[in-house]
């Protein structure tokens, strides 16, 4: 026996069939996770000037990867805390983005602030990137740290090297040289390296003392380092203490033959704009844009900054946890 209305079955099925793929293609696709990096940054305190520049990179460097599609075809997004200038917030921060924001991906930065983080990173056996570290992986030996800074395998010595070399080429050539610098990893590793071209050009170290990190008054430092009369004056400081350095010796007066070393902060925009000619005659190292960079990549990464510094064009892939950074 032959079915009834045939035709009319087979538009119900049709209809059905259709129903059906409309219903599958409505279902919404789920968007691909995003790779999450955790870093801390010294938004606030002493090393805001750093921590600003840092964040403002990250972000720049985020907001450009993900307009290419991210990596392996998942977004970015920074998860990121204000260790508000104290090393001490660090194993607790990186505790917090390993164990509870679960980040693929750890950034560290600044070799006081990683230096105190390494302990928690171990633990957690996740690889580390560094950036603008000195020597923080020499006390550890960790196979999974790698840091962008190419200071080699004797970074102590080699973020001295130019300082020396230059002073060496003074006619007399200095004998004695005064060095101080913060009770802190970066200063102590610096001065490190520092005695040992000390040593090796035969200079005399008149004076070596190290001050606490949160030293506000470096008048008497000045004095004493005044005092011993020497040729070169080698600072290992980071932002706040090079500032205060250089405001005593600005009251107090030099009449050293060379006057610098790694003076972290003279780099950054903010301390350069405040200290104006006062920066004047220092020798100290700089950040330059990468060489065989072209001008259309220059004007681009331009274009980059002045839309991150505008509040309006803020990017939406930044998971900030304590307080904003005014970039």
């Amino acid at each position: 026996m032959r079915p009834r209305h045939p035709e009319k079955r087979a538009r119900v099925k049709t209809l059905l069939y259709g129903i059906a793929v409309l219903n599958l293609l409505s279902v919404p696709i789920m968007a691909a996770e995003p790779i999450k990096i955790g870093f801390s940054s010294p938004d606030s305190g002493g090393g805001a000037a750093s921590g600003r520049q840092f964040v403002l990179a990250a972000e720049i460097w985020a907001e450009s990867i993900n307009k290419k599609g991210g990596l392996l075809g998942r977004p970015v997004r920074l998860v990121h805390y204000d260790n508000q200038s104290n090393p001490a917030l660090e194993p607790g921060i990186y505790t917090k983005l390993l164990d509870v924001d679960k980040v693929d991906l750890v950034v560290a930065q600044a070799t006081n602030y990683s230096a105190a983080a390494m302990p928690v990173l171990i633990e957690h056996n996740v690889m580390v990137l560094d950036t603008l570290s000195l020597a923080v992986n020499d006390q550890f030996h960790y196979p999974r740290f790698f840091q962008t800074m190419p200071f080699g395998p004797k970074g102590k010595e080699a973020i001295s090297a130019g300082y020396f070399a230059a002073a060496m080429t003074m006619d007399p050539r200095p004998t004695t040289v005064a060095m101080t610098g913060a009770d802190a990893e970066f200063s102590k590793n610096a001065m490190a390296g520092a005695r040992e071209h000390a040593k090796r050009h035969g200079l005399q170290i008149v004076y070596e003392k190290n001050y606490p990190p949160n030293t506000i008054d470096y008048l008497p430092i000045v004095q004493a380092i005044k005092a011993t009369n020497s040729d070169l004056i080698f600072v290992a400081s980071y932002p706040a203490d090079t500032a205060g350095l250089l405001r005593a010796v600005q009251e107090r007066g030099l009449s050293a033959k060379m006057f610098g070393g790694p003076m972290v902060g003279l780099q950054y925009g903010s301390i350069k704009q405040l200290m104006g000619e006062r920066l004047n005659g220092i020798v100290d190292y700089e950040i330059y844009v990468r060489e065989g960079a072209d001008v259309e990549e220059r004007e681009q990464l331009a274009e980059a900054i002045v839309a991150a510094l505008n509040p309006l064009s803020r990017p939406a892939n930044l998971t900030r946890g304590q307080r904003p950074s005014a970039a």
